[in-house]
């Protein structure tokens, strides 16, 4: 007891002098040691992404579910029944082959032998998901199925080029599969994908509700990559060392102006042409770049012979002088637009008023309002020129102008009932010239993005 009582009182005195005479290397040391370890928590979400992994993290703005992702992303785990490359040409996919059947009115499609989903499970002619109006489909056996058509379309397999996807993600020969979902109340907020190929990595979507924490996501580390429309926002990483700034244009997309052609005002087709006439395109190059197609200028069918636009502001208010003193024309058209474009909506409204003409700019709250009679909003330009659905005097539902003319009709209805694209394009061509003529809708600008990267 006596020798364990004064080995602990040595040892006590022995801490005491060493501590007094270290104090200085030991109080150094306590304050590296808490500046290491504060550093370590504070960057650990980082060295995960920037050195622990190689996994690209990309930020959306978009509130989506499991069933209306946005198909680039849906490209990346699956096919479709068939693919569309460059020259409009339908080209097999899942599908081995297809036939056509009483001139375009029936196809029977053949799928590829052994095809498998991503979890191993055998791909069979039931798990399509293909839901069209008008449309009959019948699975015949396990790799066959029937699709019947109401009306004779020959250009039907170019709409069977959605990725076929089985829930909850799962996909088939897809670079990538869906290794895991997290949702909020039924909302994704995070898709993680896992390659199917060695020299690709792993793959991360985030979502969020609004551009402003897309980028507090992006500065915060959470995300390596995002995409933005305007170059006010894009600017503000210009000066970071670690990010690069990549210009493109979105030829899939066209800043639309509608006219909603049952107004007796803009019923005249000279008062569309004049108001038209009264914008001056030119000045929104630093969101876009100019439009003159309802056709993306990358499709095989663009007319690249159309009239360009011509800007004369007073040329307008003298073609409209006649229309706007008239009962009709002095009235206060209803024109809605939306936030991300309200500028150039405030440019034109100030441009109609030095022509003489009324309107009352608001803001919609809706994807499509039922009332307008100017609309300026984005419009997504189908992968296919067939564009009846937008166009044709029948389709009250996509035909958001409500207009009519005989001559667009039967161009629409002559490209979609031809399968070779060399015969369509003609039709095409003549489609975009009369209606850039008529102008049913302005074409503005194809936006401008700016894909921001971590280096």
């Amino acid at each position: 007891m006596i020798l364990k009582h004064k080995t602990l009182r040595y040892y006590y005195w022995y801490l005491i002098e060493f501590t007094k005479k270290h104090s200085r290397m030991i109080l150094l040391s306590f304050f590296i040691s808490f500046f290491i370890i504060i550093s370590l928590i504070s960057v650990t979400p980082y060295l995960d992404k920037v050195f622990f992994s190689k996994k690209q993290v990309v930020g959306m703005v978009g509130s989506y579910t499991r069933e209306n992702l946005p198909e680039d992303i849906l490209k990346k785990i699956s096919h479709g029944l068939v693919l569309v490359n460059e020259r409009g040409e339908s080209i097999p996919a899942l599908a081995s082959s297809w036939e056509m059947l009483k001139n375009g009115q029936e196809f029977r499609f053949h799928l590829k032998p052994g095809l498998t989903w991503d979890d191993g499970k055998e791909v069979s002619a039931k798990d399509l998901d293909y839901n069209f109006r008008d449309v009959e489909v019948q699975v015949i056996d396990k790799s066959t199925v029937y699709f019947k058509l109401k009306k004779a379309l020959p250009i039907a397999p170019t709409y069977l080029t959605r990725p076929v996807v089985r829930y909850p993600l799962h996909g088939i020969i897809g670079l990538y599969k869906v290794d895991r979902i997290k949702t909020s109340q039924g909302i994704i907020t995070e898709l993680f994908l896992s390659p199917n190929k060695k020299d690709l990595a792993p793959l991360v979507y985030r979502f969020y509700d609004s551009e402003s924490k897309l980028i507090s996501a992006y500065k915060a580390g959470e995300i390596t990559e995002m995409t933005l429309f305007k170059k006010s926002l894009a600017d503000t990483f210009k000066e970071w060392k670690n990010t690069s700034i990549v210009r493109g244009v979105d030829y899939n997309t066209v800043l639309t102006l509608f006219f909603n052609v049952q107004n007796p005002f803009l019923a005249e087709k000279e008062v569309r042409q004049a108001i038209a006439l009264s914008i001056p395109r030119d000045k929104f190059i630093e969101f876009g770049e100019v439009a003159n197609s309802p056709i993306s200028p990358t499709s095989w069918a663009y007319n690249p012979d159309l009239k360009k636009p011509l800007f004369d502001l007073d040329q307008a208010e003298k073609n409209l002088e006649k229309f706007t003193k008239s009962s009709t024309g002095s009235a206060e058209l209803s024109f809605i637009t939306y936030y991300d474009y309200l500028n150039v909506a405030t440019d034109i409204e100030e441009n109609l008023k030095k022509t003489g003409v009324k309107s009352n700019l608001t803001l919609g709250n809706v994807e499509r309002p039922d009332q307008f009679d100017l609309l300026l909003a984005y419009w997504k330009i189908p992968q296919d020129p067939d564009q009846y659905f937008y166009w044709h005097s029948t389709q009250s539902e996509g035909n958001i102008s409500n207009y009519k003319n005989v001559k667009v009709d039967k161009l629409l209805e002559d490209g979609r009932s031809i399968l070779a694209t060399q015969e369509r394009k003609p039709h095409y061509l003549q489609f975009q010239k009369v209606l850039i003529d008529d102008l049913p809708a302005l074409f503005i600008y194809y936006p401008y993005t700016y894909t921001i990267k971590r280096k």
